[in-house]
């Protein structure tokens, strides 16, 4: 398992370029990916990019609980993949997140911001003192007369468990954004002209949760999180076979135990995936329209997440939904620097899908 992720740590000869001082870091509950991007007129290029694992207990309920280990973690990445910017841009988990879509008159931007806090009072089940409030216009509504507002309230507490983690090691908390909009940030930067008019779903499969995003012409339409995750599929094969948790989780990775192949992980891992794939067919058929050439349903998924590449998980995803089922390639648009080692980009790319939406994050844009 050691040597698993040790190999994750694939750019320790990184460029040393500075990208305009930002790095990426997706706090995970099980893991921590770094992602670091320059932006110029020609697009997105990735400099370096590296994963650790976390302690078990390091994240409990949404929020960071063992800073220390969080902390030495992010200092790690750092300092093996040589990255040179001091400012960090990172996320909280999408189901730490109340969300809440409002309708407002039209009006100036200066005036809707001083009326955010006073419509957010209504529909935010928080007393604003203990939030951090943000919104987006996503739309004008009703000929222009009305705006479709999207309000994003987080506890002070869930956030400041983050940014004192990435304080301790050493860097500046300069964006804190939310995992479900870093994945819609990929999507857009590598898939945007793909759906035509269709609706597209990504489908983030993490240790403890899989998240579901359900995005019509570019907007977001459905976000929520299953509470299924790899650790399942690890705790299938640890009964399977008596093992250990260690053991069962580097047989899933590896396809190896005590160094030796022939098992047959589909197989084994198939109630799991059937299991997995109803669940998120029966979100999106809650919230989403499957779709046929004729309307403007759902007409492919993308999958990414450390359980993406579970033996047979796309193929069963892909028969329960009827659509076509993508690994993503989170970097499908970034040029990479000559120092990645691109066969093993290609290889853990789907682990990367948020780190990717996050490395393309400014202060001042939304």
């Amino acid at each position: 398992m050691a040597e698993f992720w040790k190999k994750l740590n694939f750019s320790s000869f990184a460029s040393l370029r500075r990208n305009g001082g930002f790095v990426a870091l997706d706090i995970g509950s099980s893991s921590i990916k770094m992602v670091e991007t320059s932006i110029d007129k020609g697009g997105y290029r990735v400099l370096s990019l590296g994963m650790l694992p976390l302690p078990v207990n390091a994240i409990q309920n949404n929020m960071v609980v063992d800073a220390k280990q969080v902390a030495e973690t992010i200092r790690r990445l750092i300092q093996e993949n040589r990255v040179k910017s001091n400012q960090a841009v990172s996320a909280v988990p999408g189901r730490a997140v109340i969300m809440k879509r409002i309708e407002m008159p039209m009006q100036e931007e200066a005036e809707l911001e001083a009326n955010i806090e006073f419509e957010a009072n209504n529909v935010i089940p928080e007393r604003m003192e203990n939030v951090n409030l943000d919104y987006q216009v996503l739309n004008a509504k009703a000929g222009g007369s009305k705006l479709d507002v999207l309000l994003v309230a987080v506890k002070k507490e869930i956030i400041n468990s983050y940014t004192e983690a990435i304080e301790e090691a050493g860097l500046k908390p300069a964006i804190m954004d939310v995992d479900y909009f870093a994945m819609e940030n990929m999507y857009e930067a590598n898939y945007a002209t793909e759906a035509g008019g269709g609706m597209a779903g990504l489908i983030h499969v993490g240790s403890r949760y899989t998240s579901v995003t359900l995005l019509h012409n570019g907007l977001s339409t459905f976000t929520g999180d299953l509470p299924i995750g790899g650790d399942e599929f690890s705790d299938s094969l640890k009964k399977e076979l008596n093992v250990s948790t260690e053991a069962a989780e580097t047989l899933k990775l590896t396809g190896l135990l005590e160094g030796k192949k022939g098992f047959d992980i589909e197989a084994m891992l198939k109630p799991t995936s059937e299991y997995l794939a109803e669940e998120i067919r029966r979100t999106v058929s809650l919230y989403g329209t499957v779709g046929t050439e004729e309307d403007d349903g759902l007409k492919a998924i993308y999958l990414s997440g450390g359980s993406a590449q579970i033996p047979g998980l796309r193929a069963i995803l892909e028969q329960q939904m009827t659509v076509p089922v993508r690994l993503a390639e989170p970097f499908r648009e970034f040029a990479l620097d000559r120092n990645i080692d691109r066969d093993f980009l290609m290889e853990a790319a789907p682990l990367f899908a948020v780190g990717a939406g996050l490395s393309i994050r400014r202060p001042g844009d939304k």
